[in-house]
């Protein structure tokens, strides 16, 4: 006999019934964490110096040096929404914290669907969005295709603050001379016509950024609404220099259970 759980994504999983039985007759706290932010490092830190709690940090393993953390840590995704429910019922897990990054919207949506049909508790943990300033020259944008098209017609220095991910959409605005800033080098088929690559890791110091922009004489910025203050000062230094900013904003979600504090997730896990 199989149970099939449906899920309000679209997905059906398929999990035998003795296997769920026997994962709600050991309860106990075990936490997942889906890490890839600072709040997920910081999470697992007092995970680890809790002795009530149990714990493994997930990474999506997208960089080849990632921080370390002080919890046991696994790396690559888990296959699917069916894949997520199996770990979270054959590794008893009993919480599950979301602390990907705002924009990681798939593990995000996973999450909620495994969650729901392995009836194990989940909890979004993420940092609040950047709000404009006075002084900010913002041009909020939905996705990255609404960011091409902000970006004009005239050929203009872009930085590119995005990351890897989504560099391949302004291939469809070649005209643009782009500056990327990245951690782990882009494929070379996303990248566009002209452009210029530069590594680095947040956070990032007020003047650096300043004198990055003066020096790669830049026009405008693209960049996600990632919130936090590893990568705050480029926007600082943007509203100082009265550059355009295109903000990308966060994905939509289905309604979770969401904090933007560690001792919330804290008191959450140990319930």
């Amino acid at each position: 006999m199989r149970v099939k759980g449906s899920v309000d994504i679209g997905v059906t999983v398929s999990l035998s019934s003795s296997l769920l039985s026997s994962y709600a007759a050991h309860p106990h706290r075990r936490a997942l964490v889906l890490g890839g932010s600072s709040e997920a490092r910081e999470l697992a830190t007092r995970i680890a110096a809790d002795p009530r709690l149990d714990g493994v940090i997930s990474l999506a393993g997208r960089t080849s040096a990632p921080l370390a953390h002080d919890l046991r840590a696994r790396v690559g995704g888990f296959g699917g929404v069916e894949g997520l429910t199996r770990y979270l019922i054959e590794e008893r897990i009993s919480h599950v914290v979301d602390a990907t990054h705002p924009f990681a919207a798939r593990i995000s949506a996973n999450a909620r669907a495994a969650c729901a049909v392995a009836g194990v508790p989940l909890l979004v943990l993420t940092r609040p969005p950047w709000v404009s300033a006075q002084g900010d020259r913002w041009i909020d944008v939905d996705d990255n295709a609404a960011a091409v098209s902000a970006l004009g017609v005239a050929p203009r220095r872009v930085f590119l603050a995005i990351g890897r991910q989504g560099v391949a959409d302004f291939r469809a605005a070649p005209q643009h001379d782009y500056l990327l800033r990245v951690i782990e080098p882009p494929d070379s088929d996303d990248l566009p016509p002209s452009y210029e690559v530069i590594f680095g890791r947040g956070p990032f110091a007020l003047a650096d950024e300043i004198a990055l922009m003066r020096e790669g004489r830049i026009e405008i910025i693209v960049t996600k609404n990632s919130g936090g203050a590893l990568a705050y000062a480029k926007i600082e230094a943007a509203r100082m220099l009265g550059l355009d900013v295109v903000m990308i904003a966060r994905p939509a979600g289905a309604d979770a259970a969401t904090t933007h504090s560690i001792d919330a997730a804290m008191a959450f896990l140990a319930s």
